[in-house]
């Protein structure tokens, strides 16, 4: 049976879905929005700062799994505009630091709560 995981130090679901759901040896997170989780908003700033927050969220959710940024293995960003990619990279890039998991990054209609990015990932349980 999975099992699921939450962390009170990232947003709590916004609709009927999990933070994260392990199984098979392996830890599949929501996407996690710029929503900060004390307030439940977006955070205010750019595309770098919303990142940062939705990087900050993953962090929560995966630490509460017993994971880190090396247990990462794929990653999925969605962007409200592609223009947004070399910002979101730089932020993505010194966060996860020599972590390199497979990713994908598509542009999107539209996001919830407007938010200007998205990102999703899987890691492998340690």
């Amino acid at each position: 049976m999975p099992q699921i995981f939450h962390s009170d130090s990232a947003p709590a679901a916004i609709g009927p879905y999990s933070q994260a759901v392990a199984a098979g040896g392996f830890l599949f997170c929501a996407g996690q929005t710029p929503l900060d989780p004390a307030t439940m908003t977006l955070v205010d700033g750019d595309v770098g700062v919303q990142t940062a927050q939705v990087l900050k969220n993953l962090h929560a959710v995966l630490q509460a799994a017993g994971c880190t940024w090396k247990d990462v293995v794929k990653t999925t960003i969605f962007l409200r505009t592609m223009g947004d990619f070399g910002r979101v990279n730089e932020v993505y890039a010194a966060t996860l630091g020599d972590a390199r998991p497979a990713r994908s990054t598509v542009a999107v209609a539209g996001l919830p709560k407007d938010a200007q990015v998205e990102i999703e990932m899987i890691a492998k349980l340690p």
